[in-house]
């Protein structure tokens, strides 16, 4: 069985079109025409003998077999960037792709990512955010290098097994978990927090299992900042568990009662197995 031609091109076009779920923006993304896109991706269904994406209504929806393609694009362009690092770039450079706590990138990466990026001007740092869950996912998937994640599970800054058979974890710093609320004397039974993912909401529901709470008969309000949080507990209308650091940024918020429920261990992690030179510069950057 011959194998079909496909250059790393194709699948970067095929990717950004995926991503897209449109040639046009596609093409503005690529910087290229689009019908240099559209005929890129004739031409790869042609070489694979299947459709790549259903278009319905002008748009570019992945089929079936595209689905499975884009694990595997996404594996081989990582892979191929990997092996330019490590042969043509030994220094750190080229791009990274950074996941992170909202309360991370607050509080914690500020100083590092500025450190990293004055030594090695050469590396390009992509940052995102979001839950622990998430980020993890995104790193076995190839759509994040590595992430800082918090385990809710694991008791001890050595214990990298709680983080799973397939990642590599380094203990980058423990955070002091916080219960939050305006007044102690009532406490609404209304939790803000982030989405299901989260590891300080998994640790806030664990805790307040532990001293007596019913959570069915609490409201969980789902929301996508810190800001929002506290404002929620400012107000009195719920109680949220926050890093000492993230509280600390916020100066409105030092007047709130605050109660310790104790630690959560954060670190760098990545697909076992995998390292660079640019993994290593963001790790000796956030432990300088």
């Amino acid at each position: 069985m011959t194998l079909p031609d496909m250059e790393l091109s194709d699948l970067r076009i095929f990717l950004a079109v995926a991503r897209e779920q449109s040639i046009t923006r596609a093409a503005q993304a690529l910087d290229r025409v689009p019908s240099n896109v559209s005929t890129r991706i004739q031409q790869l269904e042609a070489a694979l003998g299947v459709a790549l994406f259903e278009r319905p209504a002008r748009r570019m929806r992945l089929s079936p077999a595209g689905q499975t393609l884009v694990g595997y694009a996404s594996r081989l362009l990582d892979l191929a960037e990997q092996a330019h690092q490590a042969v043509a770039a030994p220094a750190p450079a080229g791009r990274l792709r950074l996941g992170a706590m909202e309360s991370s990138a607050a509080s914690r990466l500020p100083a590092p990512l500025a450190r990293l990026h004055a030594r090695w001007p050469a590396l390009e740092l992509q940052l995102r955010t979001g839950t622990s869950r998430f980020l993890a996912d995104a790193v076995r998937s190839h759509a994040l290098d590595c992430a800082i994640v918090a385990h809710p599970h694991a008791e001890r800054p050595d214990d990298v097994r709680a983080l799973g058979a397939d990642l590599d974890g380094d203990y980058l710093h423990s955070e002091e978990l916080l219960l939050l609320q305006a007044q102690p004397q009532t406490q609404p039974r209304t939790l803000a927090t982030f989405a299901r993912g989260c590891a300080y909401r998994e640790r806030a529901e664990q805790w307040l299992r532990q001293h007596g709470e019913d959570l069915a008969g609490w409201q969980i309000l789902e929301l996508g900042s810190y800001h929002a949080i506290l404002a929620c507990v400012l107000a009195g209308s719920a109680v949220a568990v926050l890093p000492r650091s993230v509280w600390a940024l916020h100066a409105s918020a030092a007047h709130l009662s605050s109660r310790v429920i104790g630690p959560a261990h954060c670190f760098l992690i990545r697909r076992k197995g995998q390292d660079s030179a640019n993994i290593q510069a963001l790790l000796e950057a956030l432990r300088a």
